[in-house]
């Protein structure tokens, strides 16, 4: 997906108009409308500190802006599992006749990333289980790792707002 449709779906996941985030981001309101349209047709391409204000703007990553677009056609997204293999030991395996991506836990590269897929887990259970909803986990996935970050700081607080009731 290109950048101007993730900012095209961010932005309508937020509630937000063209002009609302163009605003946001600096523009004139006067244009700030059609400047956000050419982004999300493409016309326009954003700069780094534009998808710096975007973000910021509409509260999610910057990475969740900037996924590669080689992952818009199948070719692009298998160099990209390609690179994945080189770089973290991803694996395709069957398992039970259904085709699966694996890690290799005694990758120490794997490793690494392996606590970022368990959180994601836990989360898309929550979606599957009703917990959450599907916009819930879209905005967890799209504010990633910003959220938890976020998450870590109020476990924080609450763990010393506990030790001081103790004292």
């Amino acid at each position: 997906m290109a950048i101007g449709d993730r900012i095209k779906t961010i932005r309508k996941l937020r509630g937000l108009t063209q002009n609302q985030l163009g605003v946001l981001v600096g523009f004139n309101p006067k244009s700030a409308d059609v400047r956000i349209a050419q982004y999300e047709s493409g016309t326009r391409t954003p700069k780094d500190e534009m998808i710096d204000k975007l973000a910021y703007a509409l509260g999610v990553s910057k990475e969740s802006l900037t996924i590669p677009d080689k992952i818009d056609y199948e070719v692009g997204t298998m160099h990209i599992l390609f690179a994945l293999e080189d770089i973290y030991g991803l694996k395709i395996s069957d398992i039970d006749g259904k085709l699966c991506l694996t890690l290799d836990i005694f990758n120490r590269s794997a490793y690494s990333i392996l606590g970022r897929f368990d959180v994601w887990h836990r989360e898309l259970e929550k979606l599957e289980k009703g917990e959450i909803t599907k916009e819930e986990y879209d905005l967890w996935r799209y504010r990633y790792p910003l959220v938890e970050a976020e998450r870590l700081e109020a476990r924080l607080r609450e763990l010393r707002k506990s030790q001081k009731d103790e004292q």
